[in-house]
């Protein structure tokens, strides 16, 4: 009896503690939890977030409130053509040439020399368009001639000659005759001379300069009348104008045909001249049309385009 009585009050004890100890802990919790929330929204800290927020609220409904100011469109730049873009000069010399006119080879000696805008005696130039293909060997056109009129240039002339060679280049005008004195000035790179031209004899000793004076096509070549026995002869025609021509990557023949101060009749002269070489070294696989276009131009100035028919 005693053990079941202490069995009962075993159990009656654990019956009664275990409400009230639930019941307890479930209080604490729930003051626990009113207290913090209580705490958590009275603390500074959640005062503060909640201004910031309810700032950064208030400066998005202003932002939509404000009336948005729409920003004027930009104004349009006017295209300028090209010829508005040069200079005052070019437009006045280029009002001298009516557009989409051809000229007679004539009219345009005459009136080449009225649209130089330049204050120095400028180059009056020929541009030649050939239906020609450079890149096959029968069709590179080139050659070289004596200009009838001149070419109005100051042409310094240097001979690499000897003995009686040398004295015929000096006396025919050369201004430097003496080949050990071409071979100095080259050693320094002093270039003072726009042609050399060579005895076949000499070529040799020019070998090692043929970087120096292949890009600025000053060196001798027997195709440009440059490497000669006869010095002299060579000389004259340097200094009385011989120039040479040669058809560029494009098929187009580049040359000056004299100066502005040239009277009409002598740039006529130098033309004809130019076109008549030209016409004998037409290459015999060209048939057809062989001159495509031609025109007139002053260093600087606008161009003249010439009628093909005025030429033939």
């Amino acid at each position: 009896m005693a053990q079941a009585k202490k069995a009962t009050t075993k159990a009656t004890t654990k019956k009664v503690i275990k409400p009230n100890v639930k019941t307890e802990t479930e209080e604490v919790k729930t003051k626990a939890k009113k207290v913090t929330a209580k705490a958590g929204k009275r603390s500074p800290k959640a005062l503060q977030e909640a201004e910031v927020q309810q700032t950064k609220q208030d400066k998005k409904i202003e932002a939509k409130q404000q009336v948005v100011t729409p920003t004027p469109p930009k104004a349009k730049t006017v295209a300028h053509t090209k010829l508005e873009r040069r200079s005052k000069s070019y437009r006045q010399a280029m009002s001298l040439i009516e557009p989409n006119k051809l000229y007679s080879l004539d009219e345009a000696s005459l009136l080449i020399p009225k649209t130089s805008t330049l204050k120095f005696d400028a180059s009056i130039e020929m541009h030649i368009n050939l239906a020609v293909d450079p890149k096959q060997a029968d069709q590179n056109v080139r050659d070289n001639l004596v200009l009838p009129s001149g070419s109005g240039k100051t042409v310094r002339v240097a001979v690499m000659a000897e003995a009686e060679d040398a004295i015929a280049a000096k006396t025919a005008g050369a201004d430097i005759s003496n080949s050990e004195e071409v071979l100095k000035a080259l050693e320094k790179g002093n270039l003072e001379f726009d042609i050399l031209i060579a005895t076949p004899a000499l070529m040799a000793k020019l070998g090692k300069y043929a970087r120096t004076l292949g890009p600025r096509g000053l060196m001798p070549n027997p195709k440009s009348g440059t490497v000669t026995t006869d010095v002299a002869r060579a000389v004259k025609e340097a200094k009385s104008g011989r120039v040479e021509y040669r058809v560029d990557s494009t098929g187009i023949v580049h040359l000056a045909i004299g100066k502005v101060s040239f009277s009409p009749a002598q740039l006529l002269e130098n033309a004809k001249a130019v076109l008549s070489s030209i016409r004998s070294n037409k290459p015999a696989s060209v048939k057809g049309t062989y001159i495509k276009a031609l025109y007139l131009t002053t260093t600087m100035g606008p161009s003249i385009k010439i009628d093909l028919a005025s030429i033939l």
